[in-house]
């Protein structure tokens, strides 16, 4: 697999996830309805920054305990320490009604240690004000006061969040919008593609400001004709 340059990366965090969604949306590789999270998953930490990085996963439960709980860590921690910096650990909580959570400032902490830069969970976090400060991102469905029985159960394996369906090595883009899986074919074309998805919204957005700048009421069919050159530059 090839990994973009850590200056690759920096440069997608210049833009924001639907930025992103719109520049992977003009190679035509997926439906525009199949690549990002559905509505529910919230980032929990006052981070403003993208959150870039390639996926690590697992699947976990807490609902009964595991024997093989303590082994089972240290094999999806050394599944994390394979994969080249940043990684994302997205991890899936297989409870029907999630009731523990994986994430507190323990993991937090021992995953920024392994090089991870944050987490996208279907399931719980809890430690905010611990994890905030630490600069390590939260992404979760839910909010949790205890760990119960959590432990891993799979890892290195696909995992859904969200109705996102993410594969190890999927590369990562996230902020307060969700998140977005960047194809790896095009990934090193997509901050290009984000500088080319926001030339062509200003053909909507510069004489539409304009007007609302000098207090003229735009017509309908002005409004038809700059999405149709907007449309053509998409």
């Amino acid at each position: 697999m090839n990994y973009l340059t850590q200056a690759q990366l920096d440069e997608l965090k210049q833009f924001d996830s639907p930025t992103v969604y719109n520049a992977v949306d003009r190679f035509h590789l997926r439906p525009a309805t199949q690549g990002f999270t559905r509505p529910g998953l919230t980032l929990r930490v006052p981070l403003e920054e993208p959150m870039v990085g390639y996926a690590v996963t697992a699947r976990v439960s807490s609902m009964h305990p595991n024997p093989n709980a303590a082994d089972n860590l240290v094999r999806y921690y050394e599944s994390v320490a394979r994969v080249p910096a940043p990684t994302v650990a997205v991890i899936q909580d297989m409870d029907t009604e999630p009731i523990g959570s994986f994430w507190g400032e323990v993991q937090a902490t021992s995953h920024m240690a392994l090089g991870c830069i944050g987490t996208i969970t279907q399931g719980g976090v809890r430690d905010l004000n611990e994890a905030g400060p630490l600069g390590f991102y939260f992404f979760s469905t839910q909010v949790m006061v205890a760990r119960g029985y959590t432990h891993v159960d799979a890892w290195d394996c696909p995992v859904e969040v969200c109705g996102l369906t993410i594969h190890p090595g999927d590369l990562i883009h996230a902020d307060k919008h969700g998140a977005v899986v960047i194809p790896s074919e095009i990934a090193d074309q997509v901050a290009g593609a984000c500088r080319a998805a926001q030339q062509a919204e200003l053909a909507v957005l510069t004489p539409c400001r304009e007007a609302i700048r000098t207090g003229i009421r735009v017509t309908a069919e002005q409004l038809g004709q700059w999405r149709r050159e907007m449309n053509q530059k998409r």
